[in-house]
């Protein structure tokens, strides 16, 4: 496994992460760990949206594609 140094934290941000971590029973390092892992994890948008129209053929553009899922989440 790779190393990952992250400079400049924001002192607010670095608070809120620890407080965080000592709320899971889990170290920083473990804690910030599984929010990259589950951030790695999740799709994207565009990254959804390629996937969509790779399925649905060329007739669906990128932008057709977030569209339909904008006005999903409006619940239009």
């Amino acid at each position: 496994m790779t190393a990952l140094t992250i400079r400049d934290v924001p002192d607010e941000a670095l608070a809120v992460l620890q407080a965080r971590a000592a709320q899971a029973g889990k170290s920083l390092q473990a804690y910030a760990l599984d929010v990259l892992v589950g951030a790695a994890a999740r799709p994207t948008l565009v990254e959804i949206a390629a996937r969509a129209e790779a399925e649905a053929g060329a007739s669906l553009s990128t932008s057709d594609v977030l569209s339909a899922i904008d006005d999903a989440r409006a619940g239009r």
